[in-house]
């Protein structure tokens, strides 16, 4: 048991069960309250078996008498519940949705309507800002953090050293495989076991996917100029994971393009340039707190591919979260969160 009171709210969803996983093995955390809404009042054990010393614990109804008590309080929750919610909260909170993502109010009333809850400090870490200086140092003893979506993590990683290097890079092109448990947890026809096995599904086609806005926004602010974001998510028949596939413009040799990501990420625990030859794979990051990253010149095409696998429950949102609580209390940043993997 740490001394760092731990509260999670939509503890009952995918995200929120993830993020529990983590926060057992954190050495600094005493959970607290763990709340859903219509959950509330079941055991937490009807919801995540996997997590046996917590199978016992009632869920509590969210509410901000609930999460006051309090150092952090993680919001796992819809899009469109958190804002109103930590504006009651005096505490550390990290928002695990994208009420608090994008800057820009034109974007997020397109994509999620109603007016602009404002932007908090984006919970990216390894994320190049201006002039190559990472977003790092704005999370540290924060007390908001914006955690970011599960495809911007890994897309924007996978492309921010190539936007921020080559200046004539004006727009990017992505295919991205998703697992199903990036829809959440509530019962959908289309995601039901009958209509995925066996079967892959492109959706949000034509720049119609509320992640496009937060990609091109990261691209952006890592190239210093407007990346224009042609995104294209597909469903695949697994339960958890994303390999995207990243396409940019470029005249440069692979090799100096590789220099550039090893500067980008050599230092970064949990980003990971594979040696040539070696592609990433959903299986090789799941489970861990990782992204693992590999490149490659088409020279036909005169285009940089670059490919890239995260979890999308762990990097793509809970351990990305417990990354930034690190950094928000001043704790080692890598704390309580894993760098390998389970296979097969």
């Amino acid at each position: 048991m740490g001394d760092v009171r731990v509260a999670v709210a939509g503890a009952s969803g995918y995200a929120g069960g993830e993020l529990l996983r983590l926060l057992l093995a954190h050495p600094a955390v005493d959970l607290g309250a763990l709340t859903a809404g219509g959950s509330a009042g079941s055991l937490l054990g009807d919801h995540h078996p996997h997590l046996p010393p917590l199978a016992d614990r009632v869920i509590a109804d969210t509410s901000p008498d609930t999460l006051a008590s309090h150092d952090v309080v993680f919001l796992a929750l819809p899009h469109g519940h958190s804002a109103a919610l930590g504006h009651e909260l005096d505490t550390i909170v990290l928002d695990c949705g994208a009420d608090h993502r994008l800057i820009d109010p034109a974007p997020w009333g397109r994509w999620y309507g109603g007016p602009h809850p404002g932007a908090w400090p984006y919970g990216l870490p390894e994320l190049l800002g201006h002039e190559g200086v990472k977003i790092r140092e704005e999370l540290r003893g924060s007390t908001r953090v914006a955690v970011p979506g599960c495809y911007p993590t890994v897309i924007s990683l996978a492309l921010a050293p190539a936007v921020a290097a080559e200046k004539s890079v004006t727009r990017a092109t992505i295919t991205a495989f998703s697992g199903t448990s990036g829809a959440g947890r509530t019962a959908k026809p289309h995601l039901s076991g009958s209509e995925v096995m066996g079967s892959a599904t492109p959706y949000g086609v034509g720049g119609d996917h509320r992640h496009t806005p937060e990609i091109a926004q990261n691209l952006a602010r890592a190239a210093g100029r407007r990346i224009a974001v042609s995104f294209t998510p597909v469903l695949a028949p697994m339960p958890r994971g994303i390999l995207a596939v990243c396409t940019v413009p470029t005249t440069r040799a692979e090799a100096e393009i590789r220099s550039d990501y090893e500067k980008a990420y050599g230092d970064e625990p949990f980003v990971h340039l594979l040696p040539p030859g070696r592609q990433p794979a959903t299986g090789a990051v799941l489970g861990s707190n990782c992204v693992h990253l590999q490149l490659a010149v088409d020279p036909g095409a005169g285009v940089l591919v670059v490919t890239a696998a995260v979890d999308n429950l762990t990097k793509g949102t809970a351990g990305a979260a417990v990354q930034c609580m690190n950094l928000a209390l001043g704790l080692d940043e890598t704390l309580g969160l894993p760098i390998t993997g389970v296979a097969p």
